[in-house]
């Protein structure tokens, strides 16, 4: 039930968040909101004897500071309302966060906290006068309340050293302000070394060298000012002075140095202590950090649209796309919701070549900053996933003419622009850091990317990207029947207007009706109007060429390994017959699910190994589901992109490159499931699947003027046949074929 403790300590796996960081979205699990009492509303009653009571708190004594209703319900209202007066300090926690309805009128935040379920609690801190505090009854509150927190709290485990006793060969416990730092980079040996340089209150300024088995072991900083917590450290002489190396049993805690932001550990690992007098020495070391002026006042962070030639800078982002330029360098693309004033770098590469989406509407194009990332940063470069949130540190922006490495021959060199570059080494803390989503700079560079997203409408394919994306056709289909409609009339009451008047029309956006004739269109190849589309990250992409796929399976099949197949998996052996007359027989592995063996459906789904593109195509003839896979690391793993996860008679089934997860092959559920089909198997497979559409570009005229459209979303229902139909049937590729040819024939057109 709720519960109102006077005088007590919180809970220290409780952490702080301030009044401002609250929203609608927050994580309130395992938080406290604290503030001063500056209004206490009546208590009241309401049906069944329930309580109902409204406070506000604010951070300080200043007015400048912001304060927040809250509403407290039940046992807890009444206990509030007997225990608490205007002035005391309370600390809240086990709130649920709403919508303040009040906002306007009292100018407070724009939520609320409601504190009304089991697991809500107050703490209460009275306020002492001096005269109360020298009295025998306050001495004895004051030695009992000592008594009782003495009681319920453990004593630290670890004891921790002042920078200024430190002696030499010894090992220590520190605390300390990070004042330089070095991110994490291979050594000689096999270690992960990082160096950094912390101070405390003894003004002293102390270098430690740290060596880790593993890159994630070392301390999570993300900028200069950031608090470390160091077990088991060296002490040793170092040019006169000390320095700390790690030693046996090595162990790091990082803090956000900023006063006020929540006191949330950083550590991967899983068994650390964390106390109350740990909490207290972050905010103890934050609070001098920020009056001796320890952190520069100039931030080296800057957004884009703050970057000038010539510069060095760090740069909080999120990574969108990526692809290797060659052995020595690896394209970022990059964006922080902010637009450089310069004109920026373009680099162009091979589609195939990259991971996330290959192309973004025009309004987010302009965003999108390309940073070339050399030398002993691009192995953690090309482990990063699109979406991820990073900090760059020491980016150099280059002006004047540049030539991207690795493709000096479809790459011109560029005059006047802005290069981004991280050049190799790890001198003034060159590196790249990986931000997790819960910190404070990830939140306030996501508000700034949703601001665009509302701004801009960027929420789906724009035109731009639309019009860059002609290419490749699908292999030759068959020869299915498709139901063809070759008429259909207007049914609406929408009254028509001229090209001219749409144009000038102030709603673009609405409903339209428009007489017209179709002058031409895009592409040509009608094959190449088939496209993949991806609904969760919005990227189009071509269907992919023969050719390029079955270079994949015949990789996998050159490279196959002995894989013992998975528990749920039985093996066996299919026969092929040769193509051609002579043409010895083929014997392919496969894998088939126990479970659908023993209910006699051995033929709905088989996962096949070491077979070509072709011999694939000839066994889904027998097949319902084929699954086609290699070995990787001695366990069953998908083909890599561009081959298709599935095959289903004539149809195949792609998977998203950024979207779907690098999982192990398992067993789809069949539990309930009549059929199983793409989106069952999809779903065991953790594939994201790819979605044909058809996409042309239409030019449409008039006595007035012309009018350039795209057919994209309605191109199902203009055509009348579905793009999964076109990818698999020939007969529907004619159907499209002869449909334009009647709008636009190429004699001229008469169409409408």
């Amino acid at each position: 039930m709720p519960v109102l403790f006077e005088g007590a300590q919180v809970p220290a796996h409780l952490t702080n968040i301030p009044i401002s960081l609250i929203s609608t979205s927050t994580d309130s699990a395992n938080k406290y909101v604290k503030g001063k009492v500056i209004h206490k509303g009546p208590l009241v009653v309401s049906a069944a004897d329930n309580f109902i009571l409204k406070t506000v708190i604010q951070e300080d004594d200043s007015s400048q500071k912001p304060s927040i209703n809250i509403v407290l319900f039940g046992d807890l209202a009444k206990s509030f309302s007997q225990s608490v007066n205007q002035g005391d300090v309370v600390v809240a926690s086990g709130f649920q966060v709403g919508k303040s309805p009040t906002v306007r009128k009292d100018n407070h935040h724009a939520c609320n906290l409601l504190l009304s379920k089991s697991d809500a609690c107050i703490y209460v801190y009275h306020p002492q006068s001096p005269s109360d505090s020298k009295s025998p009854q306050a001495s004895k509150r004051s030695s009992t309340c000592s008594a009782e927190v003495s009681q319920t709290t453990k004593a630290p485990k670890y004891t921790y050293v002042r920078l200024d006793n430190l002696k030499l060969s010894s090992t220590v416990n520190v605390y300390g302000v990070v004042v330089f730092f070095k991110l994490p980079h291979k050594s000689r040996g096999t270690h992960w070394c990082s160096t950094l340089k912390i101070t405390d209150q003894s003004n002293l300024k102390i270098q430690c060298t740290l060596f880790c088995n593993k890159r994630e072991d070392h301390p999570q900083i993300f900028q200069v000012g950031d608090i470390v917590r160091l077990h088991r450290v060296k002490t040793q002489s170092y040019e006169e002075s000390i320095q700390l190396i790690s030693a046996y049993g090595f162990a790091a805690v990082t803090f956000d140095g900023i006063v006020g932001r929540a006191v949330e550990p950083r550590t991967s690992s899983r068994s650390f202590q964390f106390h109350q007098e740990d909490q207290q020495k972050v905010e103890e070391l934050r609070a001098w950090a920020a009056s001796h002026s320890i952190v520069s006042a100039t931030s080296t962070t800057i957004p884009l649209s703050a970057t000038q030639p010539k510069a060095y800078f760090d740069l909080t982002c999120q990574l969108l796309a990526k692809a290797p330029i060659d052995t020595t360098c690896t394209l970022l693309r990059v964006w922080d919701g902010s637009q450089c004033p310069h004109t920026l770098l373009k680099v162009i590469v091979e589609p195939d070549s990259v991971e996330g989406p290959v192309s973004f509407s025009e309004n987010k194009e302009n965003l999108i900053a390309n940073v070339l990332v050399y030398d002993n940063h691009v192995e953690f470069a090309r482990q990063l996933k699109p979406g991820t949130f990073l900090r760059i540190f020491n980016l150099r922006a280059i002006p004047g003419s540049s030539r991207v490495p690795g493709l000096t021959s479809s790459q011109a060199v560029e005059h006047d622009h802005l290069a981004f570059h991280l050049h190799g080494g790890t001198s003034y803390g060159r590196g790249i850091q990986v931000l997790p989503e819960n910190s404070q700079d990830v939140q306030e560079l996501k508000s700034a990317l949703e601001m665009f997203s509302k701004d801009k409408d960027d929420s789906g394919v724009s035109d731009s990207e639309l019009m860059d994306i002609w290419c490749t056709p699908p292999e030759t289909l068959d020869d299915e029947a498709v139901e063809s409609c070759t008429e259909r009339r207007c049914i609406h009451n929408i009254e028509t207007v001229m090209l001219s008047q749409l144009k000038q029309c102030n709603d673009p956006l609405g409903s339209h009706h428009v007489r017209v004739q179709l002058s031409s269109f895009k592409p040509h190849r009608l094959h190449q109007a088939l496209k993949l589309y991806c609904s969760k990250c919005s990227s189009l992409q071509d269907v992919p060429d023969d050719e390029v796929v079955n270079r994949v399976f015949s990789e996998a099949s050159r490279n196959a390994e002995l894989c013992s197949p998975p528990s749920w998996a039985l093996s066996g052996k299919v026969n092929l017959p040769g193509i051609s007359h002579g043409s010895s027989n083929r014997t392919l592995h496969i894998h088939s699910s126990s479970e659908l063996l023993s209910e006699g459906k051995a033929k709905e789904l088989i996962y096949i190994m070491g077979s070509s593109l072709e011999e694939t195509c000839r066994l889904a003839d027998g097949y319902q589901n084929i699954i086609p896979v290699r070995s990787s690391e001695g366990r069953l793993a998908l083909l890599d992109w561009p081959a298709p996860f599935l095959f289903r008679g004539r149809k195949r089934y792609y998977g998203c490159k950024s979207c779907s997860e690098a999982a192990a092959v398992s067993e789809p559920s069949c539990e309930g499931v009549d059929v199983i089909d793409e989106k069952v198997i999809a779903e065991a497979l953790q594939v994201q699947p790819l979605q044909f559409v058809l996409l042309m570009e239409l030019q449409l005229q008039d006595a007035t003027d012309t009018l350039d459209v795209f057919l994209w979303k309605h191109a199902e229902m203009f055509f009348n046949v579905s793009a999964e139909d076109v990818a698999a049937n020939q007969e529907a590729q004619d159907h499209i074929s002869r449909t334009m040819n009647a709008l636009c024939p190429k004699g001229g057109s008469d169409g409408e």
